[in-house]
């Protein structure tokens, strides 16, 4: 079992009163973020066939849960693991223009997920996407992004601080970038996750930039998958989590990918043969918007702006009997 217990642990909150803060930080953030980012709400599904290409892949080994339908022959249907690739398809369907974008309501199941403080089987986060120009697949645009994302949280920090004074987690005024390679030279003798650790700590809110190639020591930081994010355009918001002395993510997010991106990294990966999918020659046909999107883990923003120990505090999904035995003994109160 991988699970942290904080010295002293108090949640500050009764069950109840949680809830409360909990629904007070999806609703106020979604419109605040919307409005940030010039993003419309749009109803997003919970399940794709699978022969359309469109479910998230994660790293290429995680397992979607799946089912037939009696209406729908021998079509597979998967559980979501994320919008990443509906949403740019979505947003070339519903016509949206040059700087629009959309976010969505998006719950998941990813049953391969190791359980820990952080992770869950059950995800639940703003997938959001929004349509840029060709010219707009830069560094900056990315940056600049992150920027206004950070913005919205940093606001958030604000609003819940004003409600809830005695449960809030105090976050960084500005947010660091530092590339993958970046971090390997600087922490060389540190594992990918020990690195993220240490830059976190540093700085206390920083956007990690290009993950999925491979580093010059010949070794991945992380995986992606190769047929959304570009790998040189992409990153994840981290912030130092001093409740369990660990860095914490809350939002990776990219430039996604355009022909040339795909093409090198499903060859990198040897996963050409995902090219005869729709969504993925739609790609090579460039039939699709140029677009920059991501995910931002609603449990997890609960979780880190209130100073809660366990994700379990702030949702609903299944644990281990030992693991929910040992947080009740610390005062971690699992829904």
């Amino acid at each position: 079992m991988n699970l942290i217990i904080p010295e002293s642990y108090d949640p500050k909150l009764s069950i109840k009163d949680t809830q409360k803060a909990i629904r007070y930080i999806r609703e106020t953030f979604q419109n605040e973020f919307g409005k940030e980012l010039n993003l419309s709400r749009l109803s997003a599904p919970m399940f794709l066939e699978k022969s359309t290409g469109l479910n998230d892949n994660l790293n290429g080994v995680e397992q979607a849960v799946s089912f037939t339908m009696k209406d729908m022959g021998d079509d597979t249907i998967e559980i979501v693991h994320s919008l990443a690739k509906w949403k740019r398809f979505a947003l070339g369907e519903y016509g949206f223009d040059l700087h629009e974008g959309l976010y969505t309501n998006m719950n998941a199941i990813r049953k391969d997920e190791d359980l820990d403080n952080y992770h869950s089987i059950y995800v639940d986060q703003w997938d959001w996407e929004k349509v840029i120009s060709k010219d707009e697949r830069t560094k900056e645009t990315l940056e600049e992004t992150v920027r206004e994302v950070f913005k919205v949280i940093k606001h958030m920090e604000h609003e819940v601080w004003y409600k809830f004074p005695e449960t809030v987690h105090k976050l960084p005024d500005e947010i660091h970038f530092i590339t993958t390679q970046e971090l390997e030279d600087k922490y060389p003798d540190l594992t990918p996750r020990e690195r993220e650790n240490a830059i976190c700590k540093e700085y206390g809110a920083v956007f990690i930039e290009q993950i999925g190639g491979k580093l010059k020591s010949g070794e991945r930081h992380d995986g992606r998958a190769p047929d959304y994010d570009d790998w040189k355009l992409n990153g994840d918001i981290m912030f130092w989590y001093e409740p369990l002395n660990q860095a914490i993510e809350v939002s990776s997010m990219g430039i996604r990918v355009d022909k040339d991106a795909m093409l090198s990294q499903l060859k990198e990966l040897d996963e050409e043969a995902r090219l005869e999918l729709p969504f993925h020659k739609m790609i090579i046909n460039e039939e699709l918007p140029y677009t920059i999107g991501g995910g931002i883990g609603q449990s997890r923003l609960c979780m880190l702006l209130l100073g809660k120990a366990h994700v379990g505090e702030v949702q609903a999904s299944i644990w281990p009997a030992d693991m929910i035995e040992e947080c009740k003994k610390n005062g971690i109160n699992i829904l």
